[in-house]
């Protein structure tokens, strides 16, 4: 049991960072595919 309680914050911080930089970087993404999207409409 107490490996299990070692284990979780050396496993479960990264994956709480990993998380929470992707739900933000999943904004930007978007406005980024929109734009890109725009573009040919901008150019002609």
């Amino acid at each position: 049991m107490g490996q299990w309680i070692s284990w979780v914050p050396e496993v479960g911080f990264p994956i709480l960072v990993t998380f929470y930089l992707l739900h933000r970087i999943e904004k930007r993404l978007e406005e980024l595919n929109d734009s890109i999207l725009k573009l040919p409409e901008q150019i002609n």
